[in-house]
């Protein structure tokens, strides 16, 4: 493998047009019909790779074939050989997201000089150009700057500001906004032709809540879609004859709304650009993942009538782009295109994965010390456990894996305010699960045996590398968090039988359990919240019989709650969590907690303490769907009636609740 080279797109996309490439790999019919004049462009993105580089699950401790650069890389091969002309480009979220990310942050650090084992990783595929997504910033700035300055490739991004003037145009960007590459494209008839291909990045605006710790203060953020509308411009001026957005954001409303979080769909709306990458959901585009809209086409994979792409998670897909190019009165147009996701693996009707390619060595060898280092670290062992932790009822039941987060961050809190003014006031805990599921997979589930805990326990016990916050809030407040956190499940119907409970368009993340109280919850009436914690049924009582200390709540009594900088700054639109209620920012992360905890205890016993259930409705069921191997732990499961219920779809298992 060989890095960019400045007169053509890199190595491989030039050799990917020569006869010998052509007569191994049938050509796509771009490149096979295209004329004098006509250039075949393959775009190829990569997004959303969390550090995934070996097809390696090191929270499990296993090799997997659903993941890893290294898997996806032999695609990219494959995929550059059926076109004349390509680009490889990545949509951000790269150095945080697995525990090779957190090693690299939290033991072997980040010279100056250092490499960051997904970056070489990069360097060796051969990438034309990259954006930086939310979680880039979780380590803080200087890390992130360490950890990009080895790229071999181009790192933009252009609504985030070290300093910002009086428009974007006038902000001193923390990396370069845009970057325009000069290529030279082979037609259909052999001829060579230059072209200046424009490549501009955008992250979502909400990393200031998300990472306040690191960002305020040292940078400013501006809405992505009125960035795009002050440099697409600039581009073009500065003679870009096709601009393709990195948007490292969802695909959401066709509305544009200031700040918005996902908004791919309004960026794409902005006059001069041609193609939109996108990401951050954890999905792929085209396909099933999302409903067509008057702007989206999840069919033919366009939005506002140009194509785009979004290659899944953890290197699960490869976006794919193909531009029919033809030069008209000396500019360069798009004649023609097409759209898709090529996948790493496919999950069989047994449920088990089968891979579609091979490793490439080179992208393995090029990080072999770093995944070596990981695994002496996550296998160190930092207590032990009485009962097993796991994540299989999460969603329906007080589970064991959400309790010893709750545990730890009650404990951790409690020492922190002692001495305070806040030292009398009762600590409760929210915590969710973070693997439950959805679209992880059936094996997305944390499943920690009887007995010895290691840090890959503990990262597979919580994620993300957040910090633990404190809020001060009312009883009140109290209850509405829970509404909001209630939004996971549908309405049902009283005396009608197996209705689907959860909404899966409700991440678990956003499932908070609160402990140090009791309730229940009440299925039979509306979410007083809607999918983005907006009011939508104001007199909506889904948390009934909510009890601190064995007695009703007391709505003006005040409460601290042990969170996360996430959900404490505003993540999740929870009430009396928008920043402005914290009384507490620690300087530990909650996987630190956790270890410390656990190690402090010797053994701990996670077993949930049932705190929370449903309210009874008669002659009612409802069906969800967990991972496989919840029939382990079926017995466990304290306060609701569950039993087996067949096979959900795509490997998971489906159970019924009798409530």
């Amino acid at each position: 493998m060989t890095r960019n080279n400045p007169t053509h797109l890199n190595r491989r996309s030039f050799l990917a047009g020569t006869a010998a490439g052509a007569s191994l790999i049938a050509l796509h019919p771009f490149s096979a019909r295209a004329a004098a004049g006509q250039v075949h462009l393959r775009l190829m993105e990569t997004t959303d790779l969390h550090v995934h580089v070996f097809p390696y699950d090191y929270y499990s401790d296993k090799a997997v074939d659903t993941v890893g650069l290294a898997r996806t890389a032999s695609i990219i091969d494959a995929i550059r050989a059926e076109a004349t002309n390509s680009m490889l480009l990545d949509n951000g979220d790269l150095i945080q997201g697995n525990p090779m990310g957190d090693y690299i942050a939290y033991e072997r650090g980040m010279k100056d000089g250092d490499m960051h084992p997904i970056v070489t990783a990069m360097n060796t595929v051969g990438y034309d150009a990259a954006t930086i997504g939310n979680h880039e910033f979780n380590y803080g700035l200087d890390f992130l700057m360490k950890s990009m300055a080895g790229a071999e490739f181009p790192v933009v991004l252009s609504n985030v500001a070290s300093k910002q003037g009086a428009g974007p145009r006038a902000d001193t960007t923390l990396f370069k906004p845009y970057v325009l590459l000069d290529r030279v494209l082979t037609d259909g008839a052999g001829e060579e032709h230059p072209i200046r291909i424009g490549i501009i990045g955008f992250t979502p605006p909400q990393i200031m809540n998300w990472d306040s710790k690191h960002l305020q203060g040292n940078v400013e953020v501006r809405d992505i879609v009125r960035t795009a509308e002050a440099w697409v411009p600039e581009m073009r001026e500065a003679g870009a004859d096709i601009v393709i957005a990195l948007s490292h954001s969802g695909i959401g409303a066709d509305r544009h709304t200031e700040g918005m979080e996902n908004a791919s769909v309004p960026l794409a709306a902005v006059d001069g650009i041609d193609a939109v990458m996108t990401g951050h959901h954890h999905l792929v585009f085209p396909g099933t993942a999302y409903e067509a809209s008057a702007a989206v086409d999840p069919e033919t994979g366009t939005i506002h009538g140009k194509p785009a792409t979004m290659g899944g998670f953890w290197g699960s897909h490869l976006g794919l782009i193909d531009v029919m190019l033809e030069r008209e009165g000396g500019e360069w147009r798009v004649a023609g295109f097409e759209t898709s996701a090529r996948p790493i693996s496919r999950r069989e009707e047994d449920r088990s994965v089968t891979p579609l390619v091979e490793s490439d060595a080179e992208v393995l060898a090029s990080v072999q010390a770093e995944h070596d280092a990981t695994l002496a670290y996550v296998r160190r062992a930092v207590g032990e456990t009485s009962a097993p932790l796991h994540s299989y009822f999460a969603l329906v039941a007080d589970d064991p894996s959400v309790q010893i987060v709750s545990n730890a961050q009650t404990w951790y809190i409690r020492q922190m305010l002692d001495g305070t003014e806040y030292a009398g006031l009762p600590v409760l805990s929210a915590a969710a699960p973070f693997k439950a599921g959805g679209r992880g997979g059936p094996e997305y589930y944390t499943d920690v045996g009887k007995g010895s805990v290691a840090i890959k326990n503990v990262a597979d016990l919580y994620l993300y590398p957040n910090t633990v916050r404190a809020v001060k809030v009312t009883g009140a407040e109290v209850k509405d968090w829970l509404e909001r956190s209630a939004g996971m499940f549908n309405q049902v119907t009283p005396g009608e039988q197996d209705q689907v409970l959860l909404n899966p368009d409700f991440p678990s993340y956003n499932f908070d359990v609160i402990d140090g109280v009791t309730y229940r919850i009440d299925l039979s009436e509306p979410s007083k919240f809607g999918p983005k914690g907006e009011l939508e049924h104001p007199d909506a009582n889904r948390i009934v019989d909510l009890q601190f200390e064995g007695k009703p709540i007391d709505p003006a009594q005040e409460f601290v709650i042990a969170t996360n900088n996430y959900r404490a700054g505003g993540g999740g639109s929870f009430p009396g969590a928008d920043g402005s209620t914290i009384i507490f920012e620690a300087p530990d992360t909650n996987r630190d907690v956790i270890v410390r905890y656990i190690v402090e205890q010797g053994t701990i016993n996670p077993a949930a303490d049932a705190n929370w259930t449903f309210a009874p409705l008669e002659g009612t069921s409802v069906l969800f769907d967990t991972g496989p191997r919840a029939s382990n732990y079926l017995s466990d499961v304290k306060g609701v009636e569950i039993e087996e219920a067949g096979d959900g779809p795509d490997g998971f298992a489906r159970y019924r609740i009798r409530l």
